[in-house]
């Protein structure tokens, strides 16, 4: 007899245009922060910025907002669904494109930035849940780097898309496409994407109840333990973009060759993230990321060594940073999915309290790497290197010493359980 197939997680959506969704929400962020690096200089010109370190104030503002606003999402998509509170969330991130767009000094410009930070946390913090309630374990991670490899082609774009902008345009219109982008997003998720999270599932909003997702998410030692190796990850992430356009201006002056060498950057991430997708099912989340991690703190350091000795130059910098890169994206991903493997019976909150540690730890990390830029490339990989240390000290206390131990189970490419997909 035929077994009944099991309901579909996203009904009306097919798998490609949910993947290509959940990867346009998250490239938001990304359009967000890469679009803005080659406009810097004009931006510190017109509002009279008056050192090139206080230009990082565009990029650190709305990662300080986009962090700290997460912690608030998780309930509330957690009490109201997760469409309501996702679609608030990028209106208000477009209203603040356009307020950012009219700016006439720093303190505006950082207000604005740190308001569309925060409406595009719910971004961060709901889409994991969307994905959460639909899948689980290695399925997971699968359609997160999908997702990763849409998502990582607007670092690849972005920064070349707003050294276009800036040919045709004053740099206020990178803020006009970032509105429009937004706006188109928005509708195509008011319009296609259904509710994921049942209404019977809902958890109504108690000091009570909160305290006690929260305490599941912070108490959780794997959880926990990945998420705070994620942190010091993205601290490495946002330390380069925050000194990216000072280290080939100022280091290598190499302006005119900054937009291509991020983008080949950026496409070794994206090009993990698809080996990621193909790899994960048969070798597990645990083997691949523990494995990237590794290399990542090797290739970082090699970089460091270098800038140590004052042998390094644009090329080698340029391919170790790639490879560096590229070990990223093996283990953002997975990580990400490892965090939130044990807490999908409070995936809202889960994924909120998450976010907030890894992208307001991630930013102060990052800012204060971008900081102590001082004309060479020996804070950011140095900084690079010991982040990827203490997240290896991290992983270790998850797995209480032991290294490429998972605990999945999971057949390659098995469809997950009406349960665990949560809708």
């Amino acid at each position: 007899m035929t077994q009944p197939s099991a309901p579909d997680p996203h009904p009306g959506m097919g798998f490609r245009e949910f993947v290509t969704l959940i990867a346009a929400l998250m490239a938001m962020n990304a359009l967000a922060i890469d679009s803005m690096l080659p406009a810097l200089p004009a931006i510190g010109e017109a509002l009279r910025i008056p050192t090139e370190n206080d230009r990082q104030w565009v990029v650190t503002a709305y990662l300080l907002g986009f962090g700290s606003a997460q912690i608030f999402y998780g309930t509330l998509a957690d009490r109201f669904g997760r469409k309501l509170v996702l679609g608030t969330g990028i209106a208000i991130y477009v209203v603040a494109s356009v307020v950012a767009s009219f700016s006439t000094s720093l303190e505006m410009m950082m207000i604005a930035r740190a308001v569309q930070g925060i409406g595009a946390a719910s971004t961060r913090v709901i889409v994991v849940a969307i994905v959460r309630d639909c899948y689980s374990g290695r399925q997971m991670a699968r359609v997160m780097s999908l997702s990763f490899i849409v998502f990582l082609a607007v670092p690849i774009i972005a920064p070349t898309l707003g050294q276009l902008i800036m040919l045709v345009a004053p740099w206020r219109w990178i803020f006009g496409v970032l509105t429009l982008f937004g706006a188109g997003v928005l509708a195509w998720m008011v319009l296609r994407l259904p509710e994921t999270l049942a209404v019977e599932k809902r958890v109504p909003i108690s000091f009570k109840g909160v305290t006690q997702a929260f305490g599941m998410s912070l108490s959780n030692r794997t959880a926990m333990g990945y998420n705070l190796a994620m942190t010091m990850i993205m601290g490495g992430l946002f330390g380069f973009i925050n000194s990216a356009q000072q280290v080939f201006a100022d280091v290598f002056d190499a302006s005119g060759l900054f937009t291509t060498i991020f983008a080949m950057i950026a496409l070794f991430m994206a090009a993990s993230s698809f080996l990621n997708s193909k790899i994960v099912g048969r070798f597990g989340t645990h083997k691949v990321s523990h494995t990237a991690l590794l290399f990542y703190i090797l290739f970082s350091g090699v970089n460091a060594a270098l800038a140590l000795a004052g042998a390094d130059t644009l090329w080698t910098f340029a391919i170790l940073q790639s490879l560096t890169m590229f070990c990223f994206g093996l283990v953002v991903s997975n990580f990400g999915a490892m965090a939130m493997q044990p807490l999908g019976h409070v995936a809202g909150t889960a994924s909120s309290v998450q976010g907030f540690i890894s992208t307001l730890g991630g930013a102060l990390l990052g800012f204060y790497v971008g900081q102590h830029f001082n004309g060479t490339i020996v804070p950011l990989t140095v900084g690079f290197t010991l982040f990827g240390i203490g997240a290896l000290v991290f992983v270790l206390i998850a797995e209480k010493g032991v290294l490429f131990r998972g605990s999945e189970r999971a057949a390659p490419g098995a469809t997950p359980s009406p349960s665990a997909r949560g809708a």
